[in-house]
């Protein structure tokens, strides 16, 4: 059980979402909402709120009479949701509800406590709205999107429930759930504010991380099969770049392989006085793809580690409009909604992403050409030169889908397209941005599993398996557990898949 406060870490935030931590709401969240909702309902008489009393947009210039005001709200979820595309997997709309409730607990949007205790039941039995990728520009909220959410809070629309896509109303009778009665403004609430592409983002990165560590495997084990000198991980190169990220990443690389018998000192071989040819039988230096790993490798993390502090700062921030302040007794009308922060960080993060699968493809290729490594095989093909493939039809995959990325990593962060009459003038495209990364992540996924597949094949055509480190070993016997040793040619695509998974896997 985690027991959430008014502060809520990203590593608290993955447990729920990703570990099936189960949620509980602190004293203080349920007073400071209860108390949020009061003052709003007793601040509003005789007020002029946008919202409240008010329609919405560019109808703000309307006044809402009394006895329409909950109606009002009624409206704003039902003809908003209106969504359309591929729904979203239920991991992000987990995540996105979670972002959702927590934001809304700081009390700063006036809702009754009924909406954050029937979205903490949501995530703890697993229930998640039906909500599309298409909708949201990512300026006023992610007002699509999160308006299929507050439909289902009202026990309308259709939720992901055991696997299968229902109908709210019978899913509510199955677990004894009941819809939120709108009382102020709940509907507005709901949706006005970033928390979808927060939601998503938080997955992303969070895959990102995972994405990493197999690229940073990869590389290790590449460097292993071709007996490459250490002194391009060492602190002493890395040490005088002072980056964060470059020097972490050779940090971990030198982990990763302190123990191999393969990776060789630069001083026991050319070094050595020894060498008296006048062309060079071994590589004096390697490929960029294997030598500047660091170089290349460090401004992702870095970039990970950025975009890690900016989804904290929004799952802990109010990101509503207008926002209640009860210790002021006032209410104040600006953007808090608007998703720049977040669409800044999904562009960074997925162009990053897609230069780990343009590394990933690269050292690919390098293993694929025996003219490049002059070590192994055409194609890393462990049968008969001629008559069977190996991994040639796989290379294709790879190139077509880091292609993909590549044209995938253009930003979506300077596409503001003006809409709401031109209310809406300036818009993030958060939303957009951040489930593009989604899709570059898995894509990125799915390159590395191709190296990996032929990774491991190397290993095999060199006989290194007793030579690599512990890591590199470790990764070899949990692939070969998932794929077997490809001599004759047979369809790859069940065994790409199973690898994919097992990299996509939480660990």
């Amino acid at each position: 059980m985690t027991k959430i406060y008014k502060e809520l870490d990203l590593q608290a935030f993955k447990d729920i979402v990703f570990h099936n931590q189960k949620l509980e709401l602190s004293e203080e969240i349920i007073s400071g909402v209860e108390e949020s909702f009061q003052f709003l309902k007793d601040f509003s008489k005789n007020k002029v709120i946008y919202g409240v009393n008010t329609g919405f947009g560019p109808m703000a210039q309307y006044r809402i009479k009394d006895e329409d005001t909950i109606q009002l709200q009624y409206n704003l979820i039902r003809s908003h949701s209106s969504g359309i595309g591929k729904p979203l997997a239920p991991v992000y709309v987990k995540s996105s509800i979670l972002a959702r409730l927590h934001t809304l607990s700081l009390g700063c949007s006036g809702v009754h406590p009924s909406v954050i205790n029937l979205m903490k039941e949501l995530v703890n039995r697993d229930i998640t709205p039906l909500i599309f990728e298409h909708g949201g520009v990512g300026a006023s909220g992610d007002l699509v999107q999160l308006a299929h959410l507050a439909l289902v809070l009202i026990g309308e629309g259709e939720v992901f429930y055991k696997g299968t896509r229902m109908d709210t109303p019978k899913v509510f009778e199955i677990e004894k759930l009941n819809p939120i009665q709108v009382e102020i403004r709940e509907g507005l609430a709901l949706m006005n504010g970033t928390s979808v592409m927060t939601g998503i983002g938080i997955v992303n990165v969070h895959r990102s991380r995972l994405l990493l560590d197999w690229m940073l495997k990869a590389s290790c084990a590449i460097n292993e099969l071709v007996e490459a000198y250490d002194d391009h991980l060492s602190e002493g190169l890395n040490g005088v770049k002072k980056h964060y990220g470059q020097q972490e990443v050779a940090s971990i690389m030198r982990d990763y392989l302190s123990d191999s018998q393969l990776i060789r000192k630069r001083e026991d071989h050319l070094y050595s006085g020894r060498n008296n040819e006048e062309v060079f039988k071994e590589k004096v230096q390697e490929y960029y793809s294997l030598r500047c790993v660091p170089q290349i490798l460090g401004p992702v993390l870095d970039t990970i580690i950025n975009t890690e502090t900016v989804l904290e700062n929004e799952i802990n921030s109010a990101n509503d409009n207008p926002i209640v302040d009860v210790q002021s007794k006032q209410v104040y009308h600006g953007g808090n909604f608007h998703g720049d922060y977040i669409a800044l960080e999904m562009d960074k993060l997925k162009l990053v992403i897609t230069k780990l699968t343009m590394l990933s493809e690269r050292q690919l290729n390098y293993l694929m050409n025996n003219k490049l490594n002059e070590i192994l095989p055409p194609f890393v093909n462990l049968g008969t030169l001629g008559f069977n493939f190996g991994m040639q039809g796989v290379q294709f995959t790879a190139t077509s889908t880091t292609a993909e990325n590549q044209t995938l990593s253009n930003p979506m962060y300077i596409h503001s397209i003006p809409n709401n009459n031109d209310n809406q003038d300036i818009v993030s495209m958060g939303t957009n941005a951040a489930v593009m990364t989604s899709k570059v992540i898995e894509n990125a996924f799915e390159v590395l599993s191709i190296e990996l597949i032929t990774i491991v094949q190397a290993i095999d055509a060199l006989n290194f398996k007793d030579k690599v480190s512990t890591v590199t070993k470790k990764m070899y016997e949990d692939i070969r557990a998932i794929i077997p040793v490809f001599e004759k040619d047979e369809a790859l695509y069940p065994f790409m898949q199973k690898v994919k998974e097992h990299l996509m896997k939480d660990s």
